[in-house]
């Protein structure tokens, strides 16, 4: 689980880091009179929004998600062996396959 989170941090900040740098982009371009820098800012500066707050809300499903599989598997260590295994038997039968 802590590979998981480590992952999730860095994911996190480089998302920030990202979102960052168009901010400030958008800071840049603010003296711009031009009507085309104008409605680009606009619309990157929603867009931007938009995915700070997608972004936030699929880091929150995907760790709920990674925290049940977790507990999943405490509870039930053997069906997630068994499970992998088919699933890997599975897998490997269709790629052999011609």
């Amino acid at each position: 689980m802590a590979t998981t989170q480590d992952d999730s941090k860095t994911l996190r900040e480089e998302m920030q880091t990202i979102m960052n740098q168009a901010h400030a982009l958008v800071d840049a371009t603010s003296g711009e009179v031009d009507d085309r820098i104008k409605s680009a800012r606009a619309a990157l500066k929603e867009r931007l929004d938009l995915s700070q707050s997608n972004f936030s809300r699929i880091e929150t499903q995907i760790l709920d998600k990674a925290q049940a599989v977790d507990e999943f598997i405490h509870v039930k260590p053997y069906v997630a062996i068994g499970g992998t295994f088919v699933g890997g038997l599975l897998l490997g039968w269709f790629m052999s396959r011609k």
